[in-house]
């Protein structure tokens, strides 16, 4: 078990040497930064701490607003001088303030993390960065049922409720812990599995129609333009999930999902048991074994993709012992 304890009393340091703190996650946030940073600020709420929290995105997920606290995230800080509390970011830059100078808690679980912060409480292991939060926070002040909400919802969220091929008993324990505490797992479901709007169903037709298959269909990849999402009115939010139906054919080893954006380009990378860490890094990116990401300015849809099949193929990538 990653051994969180080490941690706790730097933590509590930290947290007592400051009378305000705000709590982020990063840029185009999914469930499990979000969930896990509503975790966190209703926790510290609650314990009477001056917090607020706020995600710099235009447009986070609406999907995500039957959460506690989901009306307090805000899109700016206000708090000068406050202790940061980072969820779920890898690299400083994901978060998107200008933090200089500033004192940072990072509560994260991907393995490319840069440990960027004043106090880096990372566990690679772990299959959400709530999961990290959880074990950080319960045994300093017990964990009330609106954050077990919100820790429940990243939770089943990253692992896809609880498929993915890094789950294990602990999991289901940690799971059974937060149901304990309050959480209703089939009002939970249905709020998280059934919301979604009629603009993410039309964009998801529109990139299984733009499905091509690569590599004797070991690879298959998404293509979705700004047009895409003009015409069907989707948000980037919408797309969470989608290129998981890529991922799901049987034939597919890595799934790349390509979203067009202002001014760069989103690759979404999923794979089933190859590790696909080394591919993300090498474009700036990261993530974990076999969900990553990254983005890429001053190319377009076509090229992009075709230069990212060519460094699979070429590094021998499909080949690689799987995890």
């Amino acid at each position: 078990m990653f051994p969180i304890v080490q941690y706790r009393d730097e933590f509590k340091v930290l947290l007592n040497k400051y009378k305000k703190i705000t709590v982020l996650s990063h840029i185009n946030p999914d469930p499990d930064a979000i969930g896990t940073a509503l975790g966190v600020y209703i926790w510290l709420k609650e314990q009477k701490f001056h917090v607020e929290i706020a995600n710099i995105t235009e447009d986070i997920p609406r999907s995500l607003d039957f959460l506690p606290s989901f009306s307090k995230i805000k899109k700016r800080i206000d708090f000068e001088d406050s202790l940061i509390i980072a969820c779920d970011c890898g690299s400083i830059d994901r978060l998107g303030f200008q933090l200089d100078g500033r004192e940072i808690i990072n509560i994260d679980h991907h393995a490319t993390n840069s440990y960027f912060a004043t106090l880096n409480i990372i566990d690679p292991e772990a299959v959400s960065s709530s999961e990290v939060a959880y074990h950080l926070l319960k045994d300093i002040y017990p964990i009330s049922k609106e954050s077990a909400v919100a820790f429940y919802v990243a939770l089943a969220s990253d692992t896809r409720n609880f498929t993915t091929n890094n789950m294990h008993q602990g999991i289901f324990n940690l799971a059974s812990e937060l149901t304990s505490i309050g959480v209703d797992i089939v009002e939970v479901s249905q709020k998280m599995l059934h919301r979604r709007s009629l603009a993410s169903l039309r964009i998801l037709g529109v990139a299984i129609n733009s499905l091509e298959l690569k590599c004797d269909a070991k690879i298959a990849v998404l293509k979705i333009s700004q047009e895409n999402l003009k015409q069907t009115g989707a948000k980037y939010s919408d797309l969470d999930g989608v290129v998981d139906y890529a991922k799901s054919l049987a034939t597919v080893e890595i799934a790349l999902m390509l979203v067009e954006r202002k001014k760069d380009i989103k690759v979404s990378i999923r794979s089933k048991t190859i590790d696909i860490s080394k591919l993300a890094t090498h474009f700036g990116g990261g993530g974990h074994n076999v969900a990553g990401g990254f983005e890429v300015s001053n190319t377009d849809l076509d090229g992009l993709s075709d230069i990212i099949v060519n460094y699979i193929q070429k590094g021998g990538l499909l080949h690689e012992t799987k995890i």
